[in-house]
């Protein structure tokens, strides 16, 4: 039976891979952004407009709601903007989805509500986080989210899926996490500057992520899940690997080798829960970057 679908931020680098990889023949795509929509399917409209579930169709199975100020120099010391929009505009749709009987949300949240990584220590979905130690806005601002939707759903709400996204990457041109950003160096520049080498992320291919969202669609009663890469690649991994990539050996500054920052966050559950594991790997990744740098 073909699902039908609301997508918030459909012009987001996910909201565009989500409908690359949606089939016509299984979904039916709804949808908005608060930019012009390259498709037809979507139209341009604000998450925080009163009217915004006159959008949303009847019984819609599920909304995806990715829109959102999606990292934190967006967010940097601009709580209101921040706010307003991630938490604000987030409760607004929660009100329209309970308007439209809408059966599923699933909730774009990200892992840098974690806050202390201590010891190597590897986060989990039951990791407690202390608010006191989030000195990050947009953090702050999706763990206020997470609350909200745990509340709402112990009130009666739908089906709520929290995911939270790992350091995602891929192939665009703009808003680069390191990898993409040290690829580029690495191929058009003299030399790349990194803080430490050891510094680490388990990145994630915004292909990966969209397909752990759509395993997502129809998981029951509300469920907290991450989305992380399968391993831990530290900025000396991007880095070499790069470099065999484009066969190019530059120089490679690195300002602050004492001071890593190193945040490691489990995968399991996403695999135990709706059988997700990433299948793109570091190499495969930034050979596909390759193409349009």
């Amino acid at each position: 039976m073909t699902k039908r679908v609301f997508i918030t931020g459909s012009e987001s680098f996910v909201g565009k891979e989500l409908i690359k990889q949606c089939k016509p023949t299984e979904f039916e795509l709804h949808g908005c952004d608060n930019m012009d929509p390259s498709d037809s399917r979507f139209i341009k409209a604000d998450i925080r407009e009163e009217n915004i579930s006159e959008l949303i169709p009847m019984g819609i199975d599920v909304i995806i709601h990715l829109a959102a100020l999606s990292s934190d120099p967006q967010c940097r010391n601009k709580a209101y903007e921040c706010f307003d929009v991630n938490v604000m505009g987030t409760l607004n749709l929660i009100e329209a989805a309970e308007k439209r009987k809408c059966k599923q949300i699933i909730f774009a949240s990200s892992e840098w509500v974690y806050d202390n990584f201590l010891n190597d220590e590897e986060k989990t979905e039951n990791s407690i986080i202390n608010i006191a130690n989030l000195t990050s806005e947009y953090a702050l601002s999706k763990l206020v989210s997470e609350a909200n939707l745990r509340q709402k759903y112990q009130h009666g709400f739908c089906d709520t899926t929290i995911l939270r996204f790992g350091i995602i990457y891929g192939s665009r041109k703009k808003n680069w996490s390191a990898v993409e950003s040290i690829f580029n160096a690495i191929k058009n520049e003299d030399q790349a500057i990194v803080g430490s080498l050891k510094t680490g992320r388990c990145f994630v291919h915004v292909s990966d992520i969209v397909k752990g969202i759509m395993k997502s669609i129809g998981l029951k009663g509300f469920n907290i899940v991450g989305l992380e890469g399968s391993e831990l690649t530290t900025l000396d991994n991007v880095i070499k690997t790069s470099k065999r990539i484009l066969g190019k050996d530059i120089t490679i500054v690195e300002k602050d080798a004492g001071n890593m920052s190193v945040r490691r966050v489990s995968a399991d559950k996403a695999k135990e829960k709706i059988n997700w594991q990433t299948e793109i790997g570091l190499e495969e990744g930034l050979k596909d970057l390759n193409k349009i740098l």
